[in-house]
């Protein structure tokens, strides 16, 4: 349903919007000096921003099972790939657990969830900070938007700070369900001060580098320096954008539709917008998900271990 509303904003916003007059100015941007630099620039941001989260998974699960840094790079790139076979990537685990001892999957698939919490937490907390900006432009019919990421903010924060907390509780819980053992010794897992301050640390670093892609992109198109208005957009979408649950198939739609709403009365036109969000989603998910196939491929895993557990 979210990807059949979505396609219907995008209709209703560009009907009267894509021109030849329209999509050869587009066209003339793309292959300028300015847009060539800017969308090379947006690419090369790729391997950083995947390499932060690689860093990020490596630290988080070093206390269960140490791997190298080029070992956890594989295992993200290949739960981006996964990723793109269920709503709001739920699949993603399945294949960032192969990278790691069969005793220890269970205690690394918790720790995904926990991982991917502290990069939920800059984003909630930015796109807040963003909305108190922006929140005037909104018109009723879409206010609904905000309150249901609110919502879904607060809550995964006080789940992330539970977890903290009760983390090696959590491990050794999961562990006992799954394990085919009928006795698994007790795991202490305890984050540090450090580890807290790393996590958050290198989540806000890649939450500027996503950013940024976002405002090259952007500056393919847009030749004013941008406003207020239009930062905090950016932070908005990506706020809703993370708490909404989208399929492969229609990701691209619904990102697109969001980003008209976000970035109405911004000064942009809706194509650029929507043609804007598309790139961003080819940069940053689908090329990232061509890597992880091959990784996938390469490294001729056996998936056996899932049917195993039903």
């Amino acid at each position: 349903m979210i990807g059949i509303g979505s396609v219907l904003v995008i209709y209703w916003r560009l009907r009267h919007d894509l021109t030849v007059d329209k999509l050869g100015l587009l066209s003339s941007s793309l292959v300028s000096l300015k847009g060539v630099l800017c969308l090379v620039a947006a690419l090369a941001l790729m391997p950083l921003n995947w390499g932060i989260e690689s860093f990020k998974w490596q630290q988080i699960t070093a206390p269960v099972e140490k791997i190298s840094l080029g070992r956890a790079i594989r295992s993200v790139y290949s739960g981006v790939c996964l990723g793109n076979f269920a709503p709001g990537r739920a699949t993603e685990f399945v294949a960032k657990i192969l990278f790691f001892k069969n005793e220890n999957r269970p205690k690394v698939t918790i720790l995904h969830f926990m991982n991917g919490m502290f990069q939920f937490s800059i984003t909630v907390v930015l796109g807040f900070l963003a909305l108190l900006v922006k929140l005037q432009d909104f018109g009723g019919q879409y206010s609904w938007l905000i309150y249901v990421s609110g919502s879904i903010g607060a809550v995964m924060i006080s789940v992330l700070a539970l977890c903290i907390i009760k983390v090696d509780v959590i491990l050794n819980s999961v562990s006992k369900r799954l394990s085919k053992q009928n006795h698994v010794d007790g795991f202490n897992y305890q984050f540090s001060g450090s580890r807290i301050v790393t996590l958050f640390g290198f989540s806000g670093l890649r939450y500027l580098v996503f950013f940024s892609q976002f405002a090259l992109v952007l500056s393919v198109f847009h030749s004013q320096v941008f406003s207020l208005p239009v930062l905090s957009g950016i932070s908005i979408y990506f706020l809703i954008t993370s708490t909404i649950p989208m399929f492969s198939m229609v990701e691209a739609a619904i990102r697109a539709a969001v980003a008209l709403v976000v970035f109405k009365g911004c000064g942009m036109s809706d194509t650029v917008i929507a043609l804007c969000t598309v790139l961003i989603w080819l940069i940053n998910i689908i090329l990232p998900s061509l890597a992880g196939y091959y990784f996938l491929v390469r490294e001729n895993f056996n998936f056996k271990f899932l049917s195993d557990k039903k």
